[in-house]
This record gives structure tokens, sequence and C-alpha cells, in this order.
């Protein structure tokens, strides 16, 4: 090993996802191979401040890959986002010895572990786990092929009592301010339409929606919304079109957190394992401050900076994909 690194902290911050537990596991067999020591972080940046550690073995991490949520917990903390609180939080760190951190979550965790880093020259990693698969640098983040499995399963079932019932079905899904989760599991479900953020305005996107439905001669439909489109979601595009459109009967189903839940599928597996083995690396190498990436299949290191500021857009072809599908 070419640095002094000789032990490890490792968190999940923020939103839960599918495979954080498989990432954990990684880093703590990782490192231990590396004879580098593991202090498990709970609670997040919040327990990190409180000094809610343990020193993980590879026991410690047997049977967990399977298990969605996160074994180590997760919290939003106001308090990290001020100096005094980075300040508690690298004071724990020098208590515990903590040489170098490998944060796992999304934009949130690793705008924070760029400040700390920052302001007391910490060594940090980042690995990205989010059902959203909206960071910048990433093809896929740990979390997003699971719940794009768990929408396309429920879309399946929905369109079953859509057609009985001849309805138009209006399936809310997650994503905050991006649309990849609800246009993938369009395409994957076989819907009519996704209303994202990221294409023309939401009103022009039901049109032509409903206009589709009405040139295949369809009373029932399915067209999945993500959630922040406009204010009010799905509720709101219910409303609308029964007010221009008060032929369809538009029920609306709002899938929730159900999307954050359940056993992680292969693919965020092998993706967190990998992840969770790259980051060990990046540490040994000396790398610091950025976020392990997946790029046509091969692991990439990416500057948290670039990772959090730079916009990940939507692919066009999956959009005309998904137009050319659902005539």
């Amino acid at each position: 090993m070419i640095n002094d690194i000789k032990t490890i902290g490792v968190l999940t911050s923020g939103g839960d996802a599918p495979g954080m537990n498989a990432a954990v596991r990684a880093v703590t067999r990782a490192a231990i191979v590396n004879n580098i020591r593991v202090k498990a972080i709970f609670r997040g940046y919040k327990g990190l401040m409180d000094g809610e550690i343990q020193e993980f073995t590879t026991q410690d991490v047997s049977g967990i890959i399977h298990r969605g949520g996160t074994i180590l917990r997760s919290a939003r903390s106001e308090e990290f986002k001020t100096i005094e609180g980075r300040r508690r939080a690298y004071e724990t760190m020098q208590r515990e010895q903590i040489d170098a951190l490998v944060v796992i979550g999304g934009d949130g965790t690793f705008t924070g572990a760029r400040a700390l880093a920052h302001e007391f020259d910490v060594p940090t990693i980042g690995i990205p786990a989010t059902i959203d698969n909206d960071l910048w640098g990433t093809d896929a983040t740990i979390g997003f092929d699971t719940a794009l499995n768990t929408v396309m399963e429920c879309v399946d079932k929905l369109r079953d009592t859509g057609t009985s019932h001849e309805r138009l079905f209006l399936v809310e899904v997650m994503g905050r301010d991006a649309g990849f989760l609800t246009l993938n599991a369009a395409i994957a479900a076989g819907a009519e339409a996704a209303i994202i953020p990221e294409r023309q305005a939401v009103a022009e996107q039901i049109d032509a929606a409903i206009n589709q439905g009405q040139r295949k001669h369809k009373n029932s439909s399915i067209v999945l919304v993500q959630e922040h489109a406009i204010e009010g979601g799905a509720m709101a595009i219910a409303k609308q079109i029964e007010e221009t459109h008060p032929e369809f009967s538009p029920r609306v189903s709002i899938l929730g957190h159900l999307q954050r839940g359940g056993s992680p599928s292969g693919f965020d597996r092998i993706l967190a394992s990998r992840m969770g083995c790259a980051a060990v690396t990046a540490l040994i190498e000396d790398q610091r401050n950025v976020m392990v990436g997946l790029q046509n299949g091969e692991i990439v290191y990416v500057p948290l900076i670039k990772a959090i500021k730079q916009k990940k857009d939507v692919k066009e072809d999956k959009w005309q994909a998904l137009q050319v599908l659902s005539i």
C-alpha cells in the first residue's frame, strides 16, 4: 500500500436503495483482505457526528448480500450541513482513528462528503446508490435495476384491472426531479406513455398520450408519471384529464416507497460488489474525492464535483423508442 490508510469508515446516507448492503459487504471484505480495518458508521452523517461506530469483521457482513435496505441505517442531518456539524464529524474520525471514508448514497450524500473532504482534507470515495439513477458519470446506480423491476411488476398487475374495466391508470413513480426510472419502466412495462420533466410541457404529453390511445381505439391505457413532473403529480394530472377528456375515468396508483424496498436484483448485487471493491482499490491507489462509476460495463472513477454538478440527460433513443412502441 502506497499511503498511510489503516482504517476506513463506511456509511450509508440519504434514501435507502436495494444493494446498499451488498456494497457495505464488499467494502468491508475488500478492506480486510488488504489489511485495512473497517469501522461501520450507523445512521449516516448523524452517526458520524454522534460516534455511532462499530468495527466490522467479515462475519459482521455475512448473510446480508440479499437483504434490502441498509443494515447501517440512514438518517438525514441538518447539522451536518453546517461547518460546526462537519467539525464534529471530523473530530469523531480522529478519535476513532478513521483515515478515510467510503460513503454510499446519492448526490446529497456526495455533497456532504465533498464538503468534509475539502474542509478537513479527508480522503473520500463515493459509491452511487439511488433508485433515481440521476448521478452523472455512471450508467447505473445501485438500486435502480431492482426498483425498475418493482415498478414493472406493479404495472403488469395494474394492466389486468385496467383492461377489465376499460380505465386509464396513472402510475406515479419516484425519481425526484429526474425521469430515468419512469421512462425505463414505461418501456419495460409496455406503457402507453411516460410523463417526465425532461420532455415537453406536461399538458402536451397528456394530450399526446390520450390521442395515441384514441387512435388505437383504446379505452384503457397505462401512463407512468414521474412524481415531480408537475405540482401535485399524478393526482393533479388525473384531475386535468377529467376536465379535458371526460370520456376517460382515470385512476391513480402511487407506488411510493415500495419502490425502494425488496431484495436486490442480481445486477444490483454484482454492481454493488464491484463498486465496493473498487472503492477500496481507489483508496489504496491514493485516489480521493472521486465517485466509483460504471461506463460501458467498466469501472471508472469520476470526480465528486462532476458527479454532483453535471446534469445527466435522459437518452434520446429511449424516449424515441417509447414513442415508436406505443403506437
